[in-house]
């Protein structure tokens, strides 16, 4: 009897115990919920930035090649052994057939065949001879020997980096002198600014008309940039921007400096570029360039 009653006192007490630790589990948790019991942490607030950077669009204009490039010593021997096959399977002409042998014209046909075979085969001592056209004038009609132009430009030997004729080997780009989006005197790619609703390809086309004049006839190539510029850093003292670049072709005209934001242009080489423009510039832009 007494154990029943001390068994049902154990279960009575084990009872109010769990009520009171499930009472005070739950107080324990609405504690540590409410704003009274644990203190509340306040977020950071993410640093403010001291300048919003912008958006400016850049065309990368390029003046192809003019004139085919130079053959190097070994293009010239692939190109004169050619020369030498192709002669050799041409069928022999039968002089035979057209001269009599001992014959003055037969004489004179071997020896241009001789001259013709030297010039097909090459050699030092051979010198090409000039082109012989017919000239038909008013009062005469003569032969006139025309010489192939030089393919060294009067520019090239001046040094004007302003002309369109230099280089004619090479792909030249137009930089001009001007400021940057921090307000330095550099030299860039023609850039601006970007209008509110406007496309970032029309952008860089209204710009380049607006630095470099109309005095020329220009093709922009895709509506897709060909590489953006990110900026290092961007401070109230200096403010940057994010510059998006775009390729052109210039087919007509020369590029004329508008005096205000551009003091003056060059067309240069990749190499030239490297040597005019800062580090970080340079890094942004080339390999959006070519190397021939």
């Amino acid at each position: 009897m007494w154990s029943r009653n001390a068994l049902a006192c154990c279960s009575k007490q084990s009872r109010a115990a769990c009520a009171q630790l499930r009472s005070r589990t739950l107080a324990t948790v609405t504690d540590a919920a409410g704003p009274s019991s644990a203190p509340t942490s306040t977020p950071k607030a993410s640093p403010s930035r001291s300048s919003k950077a912008s958006i400016q669009a850049a065309v990368v204009l390029n003046r192809s090649p003019i004139i085919t490039r130079t053959p190097n010593p070994l293009e010239r021997a692939y190109y004169a052994y050619q020369s030498r096959i192709q002669r050799a399977l041409f069928n022999p002409f039968p002089d035979e057939f057209y001269f009599r042998p001992g014959s003055i014209l037969e004489g004179q046909f071997n020896a241009e065949e001789k001259q013709r075979e030297k010039l097909a085969f090459g050699g030092p001592s051979v010198k090409e001879k000039p082109i012989q056209t017919l000239v038909d004038s008013d009062d005469q009609v003569g032969k006139q020997q025309q010489q192939p132009m030089p393919r060294i430009h009067e520019a090239d030997i001046k040094g004007d980096v302003r002309s369109l004729d230099r280089q004619m080997e090479r792909n030249l780009y137009l930089l001009v002198h001007g400021k940057d989006s921090a307000g330095k005197d550099v030299w860039r790619f023609p850039q601006g600014g970007v209008e509110e609703g406007q496309a970032l390809h029309q952008a860089a086309e209204r710009d380049l008309y607006a630095e470099c004049g109309e005095d020329m006839d220009t093709w922009v190539v895709s509506r897709k940039p060909i590489g953006v510029m990110e900026p290092s850093s961007a401070s109230a003292s200096s403010p940057q921007a994010y510059v998006f670049f775009y390729k052109a072709h210039i087919l007509a005209g020369q590029a004329t400096p508008n005096g205000k934001t551009v003091k003056d242009l060059a067309w240069l080489t990749k190499e030239e570029i490297e040597s005019r423009v800062d580090q970080q510039y340079w890094a942004s832009v080339k390999d959006m360039l070519s190397d021939s």
